[in-house]
C-alpha cells in the first residue's frame, strides 16, 4: 500500500511546497545601503518634507515667475510715483514701493537672481573643491602640502569682507561677477572635508580589494572613493547653498552686489531701509522671502546631514 500525502487546502502555499518536496521560496532581501537609508529617514522626516517643499516652491518662482504675478518689474508702464509707499491692498497684496513699483510684483522677480546665485556658487564651489580635495586626500605628499597651505591663505581672510573688497575693485556687479567672487572664497571649506573624507577612505578594505583586482587609480578614485566621500560634503553644501543667498543680498544691500535695472531681494532692502518707519511693508516682505528661503535650505541641509551621518541614528 503506498503512501498517500493529503495537503490540507487551508494550509500556506509554503508548506504544500515543502510537502511537495520543493523549498519554500524566500522574499528577497532588501539591500542596505547608506544611500538607501538616508532616503528612507528622509521621506519620514517632516523637517526635510517641509524644507524641500519649499524649496521646491522657491525653484518654480524663480524659473516661471509669471505663474505668480502677471506685471513685469521690466515693464515700461511698471511703475507709477503716483502709487508712491500706498499700503498693501486687496488688488496688491504687498503695496507699492517709493518709485511706485508693485512690491509684489518685485519680490517674486528677484527671486530669480537670489536663488541663481545662491545655485551657481554652491556649484562652483563643490566642483572645485570635490576635485582639489580628491587630489590633495588622494595623491597626499607634496601636492597635499601645497594645496593644504594654499587654502589657509583664503581661511585668513573674512568671506564678507573678502567679497566686499574684491567687488569694489571689480565694479559693476551682477549675478556672474557675484557668484564667482562668493566661489572664489567659499571653495577652501569644501576641499578640507573632501580631503579628510578622500584620506578616511582611501585605506579601507574595498580599496585595498579593487588594487589586488588590478583596478587602476582613475576607476578606484571615481568608482570607489568618490561615492564614498561625498556624502558631508553634500551636507555641508547643502547648508551653504542658503548662505550664499544671504551673502549675495548683503553685498547688494552694501551697494557692491546685484546692480539695478537687475533686481534682488537684497537690493529691495537696501531701497527700503531709509523709508522703514514711514512705510515698513517695503523692507518686510522682501526680508521675509529672504529669510523664509534660507531657513528652507538649511532645514533641507540638516536633515539630509541627519541622515548622511550614521552616529545620530
Amino acid at each position: 500500500m503506498s503512501d498517500t500525502i493529503v495537503v490540507d487546502p487551508e494550509a500556506p502555499s509554503g508548506s504544500a511546497a515543502a510537502a511537495g518536496g520543493q523549498e519554500p521560496k524566500q522574499k528577497p532581501e532588501r539591500v542596505a545601503s547608506l544611500w538607501s537609508d538616508a532616503l528612507r529617514d528622509l521621506r519620514r522626516n517632516p523637517v526635510f518634507v517641509i524644507g524641500a517643499t519649499l524649496v521646491l516652491l522657491l525653484l518654480v518662482v524663480s524659473a516661471v515667475p509669471q505663474l505668480f504675478t502677471s506685471g513685469s518689474p521690466f515693464a515700461n508702464d511698471a511703475c507709477d510715483l503716483a502709487d508712491s509707499l500706498k499700503r498693501p491692498s486687496a488688488e496688491h497684496w504687498f503695496g507699492f514701493d517709493v518709485q511706485g513699483c508693485d512690491v509684489y510684483t518685485r519680490t517674486v522677480w528677484s527671486a530669480r537672481n537670489s536663488i541663481v546665485v545662491g545655485v551657481l556658487t554652491t556649484t562652483l564651489v563643490t566642483l572645485v573643491g570635490c576635485l582639489l580635495g580628491l587630489l590633495a586626500g588622494w595623491v597626499g605628499g607634496v601636492l597635499d602640502s601645497v594645496l593644504s597651505r594654499f587654502t589657509e591663505i583664503f581661511f585668513a581672510v573674512p568671506s564678507l569682507l573678502g567679497g566686499m573688497l574684491i567687488m569694489s575693485f571689480w565694479g559693476s556687479g551682477n549675478v556672474l561677477s557675484v557668484s564667482m567672487v562668493l566661489a572664489a572664497l567659499g571653495w577652501p571649506q569644501i576641499f578640507r572635508i573632501m580631503r579628510a573624507s578622500v584620506i578616511a577612505n582611501k585605506h579601507n578594505d574595498y580599496v585595498v580589494a579593487a588594487k589586488a583586482l588590478g583596478a587602476g587609480n582613475l576607476r578606484i578614485t571615481f568608482r570607489h572613493i568618490m561615492p564614498n566621500a561625498v556624502a558631508p560634503v553634500i551636507v555641508v553644501s547643502a547648508i551653504s547653498l542658503g548662505v550664499y543667498i544671504g551673502a549675495e543680498a548683503a553685498l547688494s544691500y552694501l551697494g557692491i552686489g546685484v546692480q539695478p535695472p537687475q533686481i534682488s531681494w537684497g537690493l529691495m532692502i537696501s531701497d527700503a531701509s531709509n523709508r522703514f518707519l514711514e512705510a515698513p511693508h517695503v523692507l518686510l516682505f522682501p526680508a521675509a522671502a529672504l529669510s523664509v528661503t534660507v531657513l528652507a535650505f538649511i532645514m533641507v541641509g540638516d536633515a539630509v546631514r541627519d541622515a548622511l551621518d550614521p552616529k545620530l541614528r
